[in-house]
């Protein structure tokens, strides 16, 4: 294996940054984050005293002192990670929801994470959220060639373990005391998905966001997991 895997990578190049291009799905759209365009819904979506708890396992956050704090202050926050942060709209009605950066970017080695993930309360638990991971992930491995994409987040945030799971990243451990985050001890469970799982993933993917899977009430018919399964 060790012999095969060295052959396959003789001529590798390293990849692309992501996070330039505008991804469009059936029910989401993810723009690169422009201010003058998304600055004010972003804010109204995410920030602001009412989404206060979103920010509750973030290293960032919480960003209530109006827009134009939010901006100066996550501008540099991005700048100083090289960060490319996507903004997550409805396809349908054209609302900002959320958004989410793709960060530690390794390029040379075609690895690169999704994080800060911040879904608005009506993105939360739905197509368009599910659709917005999907179209990320295809992008940097059906666009871009990359090698591995990951997920990280606070091991004491059950919510978004549950999702990296659902979503079909793999849980490759837990980092103990990784880091200080807002005055606190923060253990870090860290997830991925290969570019090898990828295609079975894809196929997941696109089976449960199909209009089929889904009654007149919006209820999905089977679960993303179990289309994994199945394949």
């Amino acid at each position: 294996m060790d012999g095969m895997t060295k052959a396959s990578l003789k001529n590798w190049g390293g990849c692309k940054t992501p996070g330039g291009a505008v991804l469009k799905g059936r029910y989401a759209v993810l723009e690169p984050l422009d201010w003058d365009q998304h600055r004010d819904g972003l804010y109204g979506a995410i920030a602001g005293e009412e989404n206060r708890s979103i920010w509750d396992y973030m290293p960032v956050g919480p960003f209530e002192d109006g827009a134009s704090a939010f901006q100066e202050t996550f501008e540099a926050i991005r700048q100083q990670g090289g960060w490319r942060t996507m903004v997550i709209r409805d396809a349908q009605c054209g609302d900002v929801l959320g958004m989410a950066s793709y960060m530690r970017l390794r390029e040379a080695f075609g690895s690169c994470e999704v994080g800060c993930v911040a879904f608005g309360e009506r993105l939360k638990r739905t197509r368009v959220a599910t659709e917005a991971i999907f179209l990320m992930a295809a992008h940097v491995f059906d666009d871009l060639a990359y090698r591995r994409f990951e997920w990280k987040c606070d091991d004491g945030n059950a919510a978004s373990m549950r999702a990296a799971v659902r979503f079909g990243f793999t849980c490759e451990g837990t980092f103990r005391q990784d880091m200080v985050v807002k005055g606190r001890n923060r253990d870090s469970a860290w997830y991925s998905m290969l570019d090898s799982e990828w295609p079975a993933l894809r196929a997941a993917f696109r089976t449960w966001l199909a209009p089929e899977n889904f009654g007149s009430d919006g209820v999905q018919k089977a679960s993303l997991e179990s289309y994994r399964a199945a394949l």
